[in-house]
């Protein structure tokens, strides 16, 4: 008699036959038998290895009964890691991620932020479908993912050229300058194709995801973002003021007095740069806080969090009244519009304060940095300014309150036990000894 388990909620069954020191493993499968000889003699490494037999097993299942392997009538069909011909019936990948780019628009409709989902279909036509668009998709593997990774780090032998269509002609332009993907960039194109390999996982034109993890990932080293000191920040704003009273060109000075008032309007709000572009008058209210009776602003926040609600320091009060004045503002009328950025670039060029002390660029991004820094070394309470700033408490912890040292309290780090006096000690151990 052969002795046996069940595995798998019954499924999978692991037996012995009287005659044989090896296991074997069975299913039953779409009207269909599978054997397989473990070649153990042990049985946890035989229930392992059925284990991981069975699901093999399902996989190969899912895909004939969906037409991407054929049905034959060997009971084992062994797939290659690399198939060149492309499967009768399989889809590429170029197929797959448009029925991925149809359905995400479809789905997240009033969800998201409509540029985050047109972002996605960028990321498709300009760098995903280049290089896996005519693969078939059970062919993403992961070292063509890692190739894909190495491709867009290393620079091309030739000048890249864009292509442009002009009167009805396709031609080619000046040669590009090739530069270096960033870290955020490459982990935005990841996301994509996650979602695209997850969507053909949902339809069953692939089996599983194959593993799309860095193998040379970093050691996560906290790093501060970049920022304006105090002191850094005074110097920018008295050039930004400067720089309104007396523009390079008259043309300019109404786009001189805007982006000074831009300044401080974000330093004084923590607003992220595509939050303020956003922004219309009808979001904004001053109002009298209760609290302190300073008159500050009530802002309704529309970004990447969906709706969200901001109340300022006393500083953007002016600079918003200052606005309202100048554009005589209707409620839909944008605030800010488009970031000036070539003329904050021109001005952190002229104070060498374009990149801080760790190279690290500074945008107009590091507004909002500075304003949060700033609330923290004022002591301003964390979830506070988290709930202000529509981010988290660890965001804050891990990115900005690292580097601040006010938030350090010496008093409580720099506690001391306090020593028994030896006169004293000397004399109660004389006491217990007599």
């Amino acid at each position: 008699m052969s002795e046996s388990h069940s595995l798998m909620d019954g499924k999978l069954h692991v037996y012995r036959r009287e005659n044989s020191r090896f296991w074997q493993c069975a299913t039953y499968l779409s009207g269909r038998n599978y054997r397989q000889s473990t070649k153990e003699t042990n049985i946890a490494y035989a229930r392992e290895f059925a284990r991981d037999w069975y699901l093999d097993r399902v996989a190969e299942d899912r895909l004939r009964r969906h037409g991407v392997l054929p049905t034959t009538p060997n009971s084992m069909v062994v797939i290659p890691e690399r198939i060149a011909p492309r499967r009768s019936g399989e889809k590429t990948f170029r197929e797959a991620a448009a029925a991925f780019e149809k359905e995400y628009a479809a789905m997240t409709l009033g969800e998201r932020n409509a540029q985050y989902v047109a972002s996605k279909g960028r990321v498709i036509r300009l760098y995903l479908n280049p290089f896996f668009g005519d693969l078939p998709i059970s062919e993403v593997s992961a070292g063509r993912i890692q190739d894909y990774r190495l491709q867009r780090v290393t620079p091309p032998e030739e000048p890249q050229r864009v292509r442009f269509v002009s009167d009805g002609r396709e031609r080619i332009g000046k040669a590009k300058a090739w530069k270096r993907p960033s870290r955020q960039t490459l982990h935005n194109e990841m996301v994509c194709l996650r979602q695209i390999l997850k969507s053909a996982n949902r339809k069953g034109w692939i089996s599983a995801l194959p593993d799309m993890s860095n193998p040379y990932r970093t050691s996560g080293k906290i790093s501060h973002r970049a920022w304006f000191s105090p002191e850094e920040y005074k110097r920018l704003y008295e050039a930004t003021r400067e720089r309104a009273k007396n523009p390079k060109k008259e043309r300019w000075r109404e786009e001189c007095e805007q982006f000074h008032d831009f300044v401080l309007f974000m330093v004084n709000t923590g607003l992220r740069p595509d939050e303020a572009q956003r922004l219309e008058f009808r979001d904004v209210s001053i109002v009298e806080d209760e609290a302190t009776g300073e008159r500050i602003l009530e802002i309704e926040v529309r970004g990447k969090r969906g709706v969200g609600y901001c109340k300022s320091m006393p500083g953007a009060v002016r600079p918003f009244e200052r606005v309202l004045k100048r554009k005589n503002g209707q409620p839909t009328d944008l605030v800010f519009g488009l970031v000036q950025r070539e003329l904050l670039n021109a001005i952190l060029d002229e104070l060498g304060l374009k990149k801080d002390r760790d190279g690290k660029p500074r945008t107009a991004y590091s507004l909002r940095h500075t304003y949060i820094s700033m609330r923290l070394m004022e002591g301003a309470d964390i979830y506070q300014v988290a709930k202000n700033c529509r981010t988290s408490v660890e965001m804050i912890e891990k990115y900005y309150a690292s580097h601040i040292k006010n938030v350090l309290d010496a008093s409580a780090i720099n506690v001391r036990k306090a020593k028994p006096a030896k006169g004293r000690a000397g004399t109660a151990q004389a006491a217990k000894v007599d």
